[in-house]
């Protein structure tokens, strides 16, 4: 008898295998992933608890998770947790991108990100970093969005690469930015599927197309994502300018993302059982 238990485990075993490829592309075989995938079981079973008022102890959380209670008193121990400032660089280098991208003054008539110098009359790069956050240095920004390879410094002033929002010389940065995005487009489906949500995540599978086809679709997918970011953008920015200025600490707990992906291969389905969606033109 199939069951709630089997169908969703099926499903998430599908989408784990291009997880599985990249873990062993990377010398993370099952024994480790195993080792490690205990943590992320006790930390969800302790959210559960939470969110269904139940005391977090350590026998609640075994049972809960299935793992034993030496593994859950270990792992949960204060030196064992991870450091949430190790994400910051990152994240302010992606807000000072994402504004650049999508504000106005720091645009052509095109449209198009402008070169920045350091300080200028009208703002300049270290006012577009300031106006997000006093708690870091500008300097310290752009010395990281060098060194991921997201700006580039001449005599022009400072100016936003091609490849702007993926930090392509940062391995880690880019893993985080996998970790990010991934989780929350995971996290808008199970809810959608478990909760009753309404969260958007919605896509567009067309097969049967040649080479030629699928690259003339990724063209047209980052041209519509570019126009989408834009309104988004400017949208989040009022919002949390609007927020900062009327709601007081408290009320500003919540967090948004919104994003876009595009996705082809050839079909070989004895090599990849792609799950398929039943969208199509």
């Amino acid at each position: 008898m199939t069951t709630r238990s089997t169908i969703i485990l099926e499903a998430v075993l599908g989408l784990l295998r291009p997880l599985a490829r990249l873990l062993l592309r990377h010398g993370v075989a099952y024994p480790a992933f195993a080792a490690a995938l205990k943590r992320v079981f006790i930390e969800a079973a302790q959210d559960e608890l939470k969110s269904n008022d139940r005391a977090l102890t350590d026998s609640a959380v075994s049972l809960l998770s299935g793992v034993h209670r030496r593994d859950v008193r270990n792992l949960t121990r204060p030196d064992k947790a991870p450091d949430p400032a190790a994400s910051a660089p990152m994240n302010m280098a992606t807000q000072v991108v994402a504004r650049w991208l999508s504000l106005p003054q720091y645009q052509d008539a095109d449209g198009q990100a402008i070169p920045l110098a350091r300080t200028t009359p009208a703002g300049g790069f270290d006012a577009l970093v300031t106006s997000i956050s006093t708690d870091v240095r500008p300097r310290a920004v752009l010395e990281e969005m060098l060194r991921l390879g997201i700006v580039q410094e001449s005599e022009a002033g400072i100016s936003l690469l091609d490849a702007g929002f993926a930090p392509r010389q940062g391995f880690a940065e880019m893993a985080q930015l996998l970790q990010a995005n991934t989780h929350d487009h995971i996290a808008a489906a199970a809810d959608n599927l478990d909760r009753g949500s309404n969260f958007l995540e919605q896509s567009i599978f067309v097969d049967q197309i040649t080479a030629q086809s699928a690259q003339r679709l990724h063209a047209v997918s980052a041209k519509a994502w570019r126009s989408a970011f834009k309104t988004v953008m400017l949208e989040a920015a009022q919002r949390f300018e609007d927020d900062k200025a009327h709601a007081p600490p408290e009320q500003r707990t919540h967090r948004a993302r919104f994003g876009s992906y595009f996705y082809a291969q050839e079909e070989n389905h004895n090599a990849d059982d792609t799950p398929r969606d039943q969208t199509a033109p």
